[in-house]
């Protein structure tokens, strides 16, 4: 049984042929029309939307339109490694931060003394932003998150990779707030197999990001929606080569329509049978949402809470004895030798590390798939209470 795992078939097959069949792979008509689908499902303007070619892509984009070279930035330390590796391909410092214990969102109570300590040292870098994660698809407290950011003059970089269908008080993430990350690879919430998009609340900031997705090209963009291209290009500003491609549009425009009537219902269904079954078991701690029936969960991770160090591992192994795959979402950055190995120390974000769990969710598993895991889960765990 897989952790996670693609859910393509003849539709997408088809639009993938429809591409090939006209001629043209690269950024054109497709590209276009999935930004323009995008803005719609989110209700923003067309023009503060920017599809590109990752989720990687889009949290540079959006960090370099943004913060200056050799500012810092305030991010959980427990995110995927590309968040790290996005502001310093900007030119800027991650400056790791804790996570809250019951949900792996970020913190902002210990990002507030971050940020406190390093505005006291004058040798330090000016920070000007602060980069969310949506842990598990819960955007969790970030309405508050955007208070606190505008108190202190920060902007808000949301990594948004595994919240794409998720809502923050009955509104779709992406639709508010200052600039939002998505991921579209192979196994988020909705695919391009390769793929992401910048929204922001500025077409200014969007426009920026548009531009240096195609090497800093000015006008091509535009031009590309036209079916033109720039022959005599101008470039004044550092750009890359992350335009995502007719190909990968046009699996996404699937995708996005198969988003509410299949995939967001079936993975919220998941996680709830995951949540009905593990309630109660011993040793085992779900995490926590005040907006449950409003997540699109891209992952199920729990926390194993024992004495026993290693009875999360056992856990591990007795599912893959069963064929059933696992993960550990994430190693803390800042354990990594490229940011820190350890420095500075982040207690909370450390302890999780340890108990972390998460279990096979995605929509080509049943109801059946999920009480099998937590039959096992459930056997381990009774066993060692």
């Amino acid at each position: 049984m897989r952790l996670s795992q693609s859910c393509v078939g003849a539709a997408e097959s088809a639009a993938l042929c429809r591409v090939i069949e006209h001629g043209y792979l690269g950024m054109g008509t497709e590209s276009i029309a999935f930004e323009a689908a995008l803005a719609d499902f989110l209700g923003v303007p067309a023009e503060h939307v920017a599809a590109v070619a990752t989720g990687t892509a889009a949290l540079h984009l959006a960090c370099q339109a943004v913060c200056p070279r050799g500012s810092a930035v305030l991010v959980p330390s427990l995110t995927y490694v590309a968040a790290f590796q996005a502001i310093t391909a900007a030119g800027c410092q991650p400056v790791p931060c804790e996570v809250l214990p019951h949900t792996c969102t970020l913190n902002y109570h210990d990002a507030a003394q971050r940020l406190a300590a390093l505005r006291a040292h004058k040798a330090s870098p000016p920070v000007s932003a602060i980069m969310p994660m949506t842990y598990a698809g819960n955007p969790y407290e970030l309405d508050s998150l955007h208070h606190f950011a505008a108190q202190h003059g920060l902007r808000v970089l949301t990594d948004a990779a595994h919240a794409f269908g998720s809502k923050h008080k009955h509104r779709l993430v992406g639709s508010f707030g200052d600039i939002t990350c998505f991921s579209f690879d192979g196994i988020k919430n909705i695919t391009c197999g390769e793929g992401g998009a910048v929204v922001c609340s500025s077409a200014q900031d969007c426009q920026r990001i548009r531009t240096a997705r195609q090497l800093g090209v000015q006008g091509d963009s535009a031009a590309r929606a036209a079916g033109k291209r720039i022959l005599d290009p101008e470039v004044d500003e550092q750009g890359w080569r992350y335009h995502l491609s007719n190909l990968h549009a046009a699996v996404g425009l699937v995708q996005l329509a198969r988003l509410l009537p299949e995939f967001a219902p079936k993975r919220k269904a998941l996680a709830a049978r995951y949540c009905q079954n593990l309630q109660d078991v011993p040793h085992c701690s779900l995490l926590h949402s005040h907006e449950q029936d409003d997540i699109v969960p891209h992952i199920f991770a729990l926390r194993i809470v024992a004495q026993q160090p290693a009875l999360r591992d056992s856990l591990r192994q007795a599912l893959a004895a069963a064929g059933i795959e696992s993960g550990i979402h994430y190693k803390p950055c800042h354990l990594l030798a490229r940011f820190g190995k350890g420095t500075p120390a982040l207690p909370v974000t450390e302890m999780l590390y340890s108990q972390l769990i998460s279990l096979p969710l995605h929509p080509n598993l049943s109801l059946e798939d999920i009480d099998q895991v937590c039959t096992i889960l459930k056997t381990v765990l009774l066993r060692a209470r």
